[in-house]
């Protein structure tokens, strides 16, 4: 009994001298980890990083989409407004030079003037890594367009290939860097007629 009493007195006198002092001790949450910050993400609900790591393979399609989306849209204002919705930094100006470069416009039909459009892009490979809130995508898709003539479409069908750094910007996860480093414009295309009453042509490679 006396050891106890002694005990519980010396936790009373350093509880006391703690007062006295003004010393802060910090007691530890009683969550074993901190919850991560949640970033918005359009089109999905916020996600923490660790959200984002179990489903990129569902948010990379959808920004990728976005993106090419945004490329279909002829005002400059649209344009950028619509990237800026998944870019943002050094990418969201790469994005918005290359809605008139190797990725869309001229990038169906690089030699080409007419009206092109993008309609589908499926991805299809992508590997993930992580430093703490960054991600690094190294992707590939296929994008698939019509680039319009007068009498005729022709539908193209080109493979990039890409390394994205998303990461967060401004309190959402936005593609923050991007290379693009392939582009293959050798899967075939077909020519459909632009006006339904005209002859359907032959197939061309």
């Amino acid at each position: 009994m006396k050891v106890a009493s002694r005990k519980a007195g010396f936790a009373i006198g350093i509880a006391a001298l703690v007062m006295v002092l003004g010393i802060t001790v910090l007691v530890p949450s009683l969550s074993p980890e901190r919850e991560s910050a949640r970033y918005s993400l359009a089109g999905f609900e916020p996600m923490t990083p660790d959200d984002l790591s179990d489903r990129f393979f569902l948010v990379a399609p959808d920004m990728l989409t976005r993106v090419y989306l945004a490329f279909n849209e002829t005002e400059e204002a649209a344009i950028y407004d619509n990237l800026a919705q998944v870019a943002a930094d050094d990418a969201l100006e790469a994005l918005y030079l290359e809605r008139v470069g190797a990725m869309a416009g001229g990038g169906l039909d690089p030699a080409s003037e007419a009206d092109q459009q993008i309609h589908t892009m499926e991805m299809l490979r992508i590997d993930t890594a992580r430093d703490g809130e960054i991600f690094t995508w190294d992707a590939r898709w296929r994008v698939v367009g019509t680039v319009g003539h007068a009498t005729h479409l022709h539908v193209r069908g080109n493979i990039y290939a890409a390394v994205l750094t998303v990461a967060p910007s401004n309190g959402a996860w936005r593609i923050t860097g991007f290379e693009l480093t392939d582009v293959d414009r050798t899967e075939a295309g077909q020519i459909v007629p632009a006006d339904p009453e005209l002859p359907a042509p032959q197939v061309t490679q």
